[in-house]
């Protein structure tokens, strides 16, 4: 979950599981790809 970075394009990232997206299952990995165009600082949290 995203504070202060704006998810243009890729919202999908950044929910509830089995809403937005499936959950990543023990053991395995999931890769975010996002662009950003805004500097600063940002907190994510899962």
């Amino acid at each position: 979950h995203w504070h202060g970075f704006f998810q243009k394009g890729s919202c999908f990232h950044d929910g509830v599981n089995h809403i937005t997206q499936v959950p990543v299952k023990s053991g395995s990995r999931r890769c975010y790809p996002f662009q950003t165009l805004q500097s600063g600082t940002f907190w994510y949290h899962s």
